[in-house]
């Protein structure tokens, strides 16, 4: 179970941190550099979530998708100096409920 959280995190970190470099490449005027930086990062996000052990491609990437706004919200407070409002929390637990449901339910 540890392995699988520090994967979708990473998986997160990656996917957040590569598409804001190209956010800022293309939206801030940032150098040419930060969009194949945040390229790079994001073929690496591809990458990671492929080390997961779980068998389905569905179910993982659902999981993570529950993770990765957390991890969003978390992003636009530290990165973005935006403070979740009590909605945007409510919002993320009740994804991590989901994520924890369809990951860990008890299958046949």
């Amino acid at each position: 179970m540890l392995q699988a959280i520090i994967l979708f995190i990473f998986a997160g970190l990656a996917e957040i941190g590569g598409g804001y470099l190209v956010w800022l490449w293309l939206r801030e005027d940032k150098p040419l550099w930060y969009g194949i930086l945040g390229g790079i990062i994001l073929i690496l996000y591809g990458i990671i979530p492929t080390l997961q052990n779980f068998p389905s491609f569905g179910r993982v990437y659902a999981a993570y998708g529950g993770v990765f706004i957390i991890l969003a919200v978390l992003w636009g407070w530290v990165v973005d100096k935006k403070t979740p409002d009590t909605y945007d929390w409510v919002g993320a637990f009740i994804c991590l409920i989901g994520v924890s449901v369809m990951l860990w339910a008890p299958r046949h």
